[in-house]
C-alpha cells in the first residue's frame, strides 16, 4: 500500500497536468501555499536532482497558467 502523502506527491510532480490539478484541488488553501511554496524552492535552490527539478517546473506550469492565477489562492493573501 502507498503513503497517501507519498502518493500525493508523486501525483503532484508526475508532470500530468491533470493529476497535478487533480491533486492540488484536494487542498485547502493553507495547504495549496505550502505546496506551491515547495515547488518553488525545488526550482530556485540548489540540491534537488534536475529531474526534480523539471517535475517541479511542470507542476508550476500546470497550476499557473499564462495568467499567473492558481485557483484556491487568493493573489492579495
Amino acid at each position: 500500500m502507498v503513503d497517501p502523502l507519498e502518493q500525493f506527491w508523486n501525483e503532484i510532480l508526475s508532470r500530468q497536468p491533470d493529476k497535478v490539478r487533480a491533486a492540488f484541488a484536494g487542498l485547502d488553501t493553507e495547504a495549496k501555499q505550502a505546496v506551491l511554496t515547495h515547488l518553488e524552492s525545488m526550482v530556485s535552490e540548489s540540491g534537488w536532482h534536475p529531474e526534480q527539478v523539471r517535475s517541479a517546473q511542470a507542476a508550476l506550469a500546470a497550476l499557473r497558467p499564462e495568467d499567473g492565477f492558481v485557483e484556491g489562492i487568493d493573489a492579495h493573501e
